[in-house]
């Protein structure tokens, strides 16, 4: 009987000292999505995202980046995903296309409201999707997240670690 009462005893843990409390996390990865910029005129007017990343993860070549998507890309890297890597992928905002009727009373998808709620909602898919282990080792969120242009005809690889 007495083999079966569990151990109530604390762990001792190592004191923290000032350069743990306050120093750089051990691994970190932040991303935000901001500075929305919609650019063109009628049919060709669009709006872009300003990505920027932080991390310290070694699997990432850049420790920091900023690049610029539109809505499209990230619709391109969620596809890309769902068929190159066993990652279960959370929705994108849609696509609303109802704003995009015309003789609407407010600018429909370049509305200051909506341009906000969906800048919002990208930078919360792609922190829950760069969060994911397995998806850090895929080339195309690496190439969504830092490099300049997407090259949509990549070929699909997994990323090495350093």
């Amino acid at each position: 009987m007495a083999d079966t009462i569990a151990d109530t005893r604390r762990l001792f843990s190592k004191p923290q000292n000032l350069n743990d409390a306050y120093g750089p996390p051990s691994n970190f990865l932040e991303i935000d999505v901001s500075n929305p910029d919609t650019t063109g005129v009628g049919r060709t007017r669009y709006t872009t995202y300003e990505v920027r990343l932080k991390t310290n993860l070694p699997i990432f070549k850049l420790k920091e980046s900023s690049v610029r998507r539109r809505y499209s890309d990230f619709e391109w890297l969620r596809a890309e995903l769902e068929r190159e890597s066993k990652v279960v992928v959370p929705p994108l905002p849609g696509k609303a296309l109802f704003r995009q009727l015309p003789f609407r009373g407010d600018d429909g998808i370049f509305d200051d409201s909506f341009i906000e709620d969906r800048r919002q909602a990208l930078e919360q898919f792609l922190n829950k999707v760069a969060g994911h282990p397995l998806a850090q080792n895929e080339r195309c969120l690496h190439m969504f997240l830092q490099d300049e242009s997407v090259d949509k005809n990549y070929t699909p690889s997994k990323i090495r670690q350093a």
